[in-house]
């Protein structure tokens, strides 16, 4: 072979060696970046050319699939009471790709799950249509409905666990949205999305999750259990040594509290009427650093609290200074919660100290119903002993029974509750935010923990704002419905 003849031939041999590299390349390492890149409209096309599996709550779907006239896209997502659910569900569009559930569990409820290979290689044998499998939830509808019914046209969010568990009960978010009003590739789905998307109420926030807020004095029962664990408090019905006015330390600033006979009162006491004071001073005296030690066994500032959909981080501040901790200890200051995670800090105190990771899926099945994965509890954390928790809850159920939390009693059950109302702002010139944490307990323990804001009540004259008048209802609802789904 002659010179040039040589040169082509190595020449030749590159583009073809270059060609199986780069086949190769796409083929094995950059698969699945293709599979899943913005523009890739083949997923999307794949995603509904088939029915869809659904999202089951007690059994019943609430997703469905309905048949297009699009050439691309021969099935739309469908949702019932779209509004209600789609804190949970998220939605799935043609146009919009997918989120929360929709877009975790795709590859089951699409049916392209490699955990579904057995399903779709037998529905080539057999001849029968390819369908997606199903995302069985932990919820209970009564306690969702109860939920959202009950914030209304008010901005907030409830969030709803079962604490001897983790499994969410309820998480509802106002104002909400419905899915359905944009699951399809046509310009009223278009516009559908803008609206969502510059609506200023942000209907397409998932608040239980996704919003931190100042907790207010919900957060006291935090403050209360790591005084408790580390000594700083032995007899809750023993006076604290609490001057009234409580100056913060290291400035000349009063605590103002908003209930009488603050000064010297007693732990019990100062949870039932929710003095400001007295938890400040014991933020202070249990220091900085173990109150972030113990706010963060509840779950704060844990950036992967995943449910499966994740949940924001809560704060609480790890570098502020002494009076900021004060501050913080009544929740206040930087301290920041999602309704989520005081419905965990609440559960935990009514499970006697044991926190129980949080979790909404219960099981993923295939299209013929055969389990594929099933989610069992699992302990995240103890914060507290059982003897300090169950300290906690004696206070809890007394502010039910006896002081700001009256509204949320049960006859007949047992309910620990804590009021707040949330100051913020600048200047705390915005309408404060209605907190309520509670919980209700049988004879078998809690089989609920319910967290509850009101984020804005238009209407409501600024100093009626209040947890125990606005939140507490709400959660007593919600409470009633599962101990109701328990009979």
């Amino acid at each position: 072979m002659n010179k040039p003849l040589r040169r082509i031939a190595i020449f030749c041999g590159f583009l073809v060696l270059a060609l199986l590299v780069r086949t190769n390349w796409l083929q094995y390492v950059e698969a699945d970046s293709l599979n899943t890149h913005d523009r890739n409209r083949r997923v999307q096309i794949e995603r509904y050319a088939h029915e869809r599996g659904n999202i089951i709550v007690d059994g019943k779907p609430i997703t469905g699939s309905v048949e297009t006239d699009d050439t691309d896209f021969t099935y739309k997502r469908t949702y019932a009471n779209g509004p209600m659910w789609a804190p949970v569900t998220g939605y799935a569009s043609q146009a919009f790709d997918a989120n929360q559930i929709e877009k975790l569990e795709d590859g089951i409820l699409s049916g392209n799950s490699d955990q579904l290979f057995f399903d779709r290689t037998m529905a080539m044998f057999t001849g029968d249509e390819k369908r997606g499998g199903n995302v069985v939830t932990t919820l209970s509808g009564a306690a969702q409905k109860a939920a959202y019914e009950g914030l209304g046209d008010k901005k907030g969010a409830v969030a709803a666990i079962d604490p001897q568990t983790g499994k969410i009960l309820a998480l509802a978010s106002t104002p909400s949205y419905d899915p359905s009003s944009f699951a399809g590739y046509g310009s009223e789905d278009a516009k559908a999305w803008k609206a969502l998307e510059e609506d200023p109420d942000k209907p397409k926030l998932n608040r239980a999750l996704r919003e931190i807020y100042p907790p207010g004095s919900t957060f006291k029962v935090v403050t209360a259990a790591a005084a408790i664990e580390e000594g700083k408090v032995d007899d809750i019905h023993a006076p604290t040594d609490t001057p009234d006015p409580y100056i913060l330390p290291n400035t000349r600033t009063e605590m103002v509290n908003h209930a009488q006979g603050c000064e010297n009162a007693s732990l019990n006491r100062a949870m039932e009427v929710s003095c400001n004071s007295v938890f400040a001073k014991l933020g202070d005296e249990v220091t900085r650093d173990k109150m972030v030690e113990y706010a963060e066994k509840f779950g704060f500032n844990n950036p992967k609290v995943d449910t499966p959909v994740r949940a924001a981080a809560s704060v609480y501040d790890k570098k502020m200074d002494r009076p900021g901790n004060a501050q913080s200890a009544i929740g206040q200051f930087n301290t920041a919660t999602t309704p989520l995670q005081m419905a965990m800090v609440t559960a935990a105190i009514a499970n006697d100290g044991k926190l129980m990771q949080p979790y909404m899926i219960d099981k993923l099945e295939a299209p013929n119903l055969d389990v594929i994965k099933k989610n069992e509890p699992q302990e995240m954390s103890r914060p507290i002993s059982a003897k300090t928790a169950q300290l906690v809850q004696e206070m809890m159920e007394n502010v039910v029974t006896k002081g700001t939390g009256g509204n949320a009693a049960i006859d007949g059950v047992t309910v620990g509750g804590k009021t707040g109302t949330a100051q913020h702002g600048v200047g705390n010139k915005k309408r404060p935010y209605a907190w309520f944490i509670s919980y209700a307990k049988t004879d078998s323990g809690s089989p609920v923990a319910v967290a509850v804001i009101v984020e804005d009540s238009q209407g409501t004259a600024r100093d009626d704002i209040s947890g125990g008048g606005l939140a507490a209802p709400i959660a007593k609802a919600v409470m009633q419905a599962v101990l109701d789904g328990k009979k």
